[in-house]
């Protein structure tokens, strides 16, 4: 395929860029030689903010835009925050879209998530499943407004002629990913309780303090002042035991993984070489559905997932389950017949991924 439409000196503003996403993504479009990528911190721009928005694209006017800015979270934030997680999503999607048109951008990537698709999909999920039965219910408001984000872009290519094309990455996991207990997804949290489950089976809690101090729980502010005690009391309602795990749900979803330099490496790969018009060929009459899933096309249990992470931590303690917690939807694969007719594959497997991470969470 040949490059499309964006020469080495292009301007590009990836909104989102020191996420798990947005900054693999950033680091691979420098990697290829484009070094007019540009970022803003929250602090330096609210995307909530209409006004500050519309003031960034007039001073920075960028040639392409990737999307990957989102208010996200696993299972326990999305059930709790459900205002939050459509209110700032749609707000965010609605600011930089419309600028990004007013702006002129001529290209722009909008990052998803699999989750839009209906919790009862065939599998694995082909993209023309989009909206043809009742989504999961546990984030359910996320969904939506990630839905509504690619119909905007699929629309605004179909009555403006703008090339804004988005992709559905599966549950992705790699460097600068949020290992926060009360909001992360479940890889890193499964990490993070699996290490912290072993350190205090081993009786370091001097590095249990040094781990907390890093990232606190809301339970335990001040870590490095806690009694052994305490800090045992605020991890168990994580489900955080010496020498000992009770994780949320059955064990028996299965899920996808994919490492977020691959996902990143496919993003640039469709931003730089797909158009909206060969999304459009492929999904047919009438013109629907042109995103693209991107993942492995493999999957596993999430108790095959915790014994895979146990044995990267080096962890040899009991993993219990608790089925009175929700378990989301059970099976959610990428049918990935697409990406792959795009000249896509992945290139990291997930047992050498979860050793990667672990290692990353160590060294940061």
């Amino acid at each position: 395929m040949e490059t499309l439409m964006l020469n080495k000196d292009a301007k590009i503003y990836v909104a989102g860029h020191r996420g798990l996403v947005g900054s693999a993504i950033m680091a691979n479009l420098k990697a290829r030689g484009y070094n007019n990528v540009v970022g803003r911190t929250h602090a330096e721009l609210d995307l909530l903010d209409p006004v500050a928005v519309h003031e960034f694209f007039e001073a920075e006017k960028p040639d392409a835009v990737v999307l990957a800015a989102a208010h996200v979270g696993g299972i326990m934030a999305n059930s709790t925050y459900r205002a939050d997680f459509i209110y700032q999503n749609l707000q965010i999607q609605q600011n930089v879209i419309g600028e990004s048109y007013r702006s002129g951008v001529k290209r722009l990537l909008f990052l998803g998530s699999t989750c839009i698709y209906p919790r009862e999909a065939p599998q694995p999920i082909p993209e023309d499943a989009l909206l043809t039965s009742p989504l999961e219910y546990t984030n359910e408001p996320y969904a939506i407004a990630k839905i509504a984000g690619l119909k905007m872009c699929e629309a605004m290519n179909m009555q403006y002629g703008t090339d804004y094309v988005a992709v559905m990455p599966t549950n992705l996991y790699g460097p600068n990913d949020n290992f926060h207990l009360e909001n992360s997804h479940v890889l890193p949290a499964m990490i993070r309780k699996t290490h912290l489950a072993k350190l205090m089976g081993e009786g370091r809690y001097d590095m249990v303090r040094a781990d907390l101090a890093k990232r606190p729980v809301s339970t335990l502010p001040d870590p490095e002042f806690a009694s052994d005690d305490d800090i045992r009391t605020a991890l168990a309602a994580f489900g955080i035991f010496p020498g000992r795990l009770k994780l949320w749900g059955s064990g028996k979803p299965l899920r996808e993984f994919l490492w977020s330099e691959d996902m990143a490496d496919a993003c640039v790969h469709i931003l730089l070489n797909v158009s909206f018009a060969q999304l459009a060929d492929l999904a047919g009459e009438p013109v629907r559905n042109t995103h693209v899933n991107i993942g492995t096309g493999k999957e596993l249990s999430i108790a095959q997932l915790a014994e895979a992470v146990a044995s990267a931590v080096g962890f040899d303690g009991s993993i219990e389950w608790d089925a009175s917690k929700p378990d989301g939807t059970m099976r959610k694969l990428c049918d990935v017949s697409r990406l792959h007719q795009l000249g896509w594959h992945h290139s990291v497997e997930l047992p050498d991924g979860i050793e990667r991470l672990y290692s990353w969470y160590l060294a940061n």
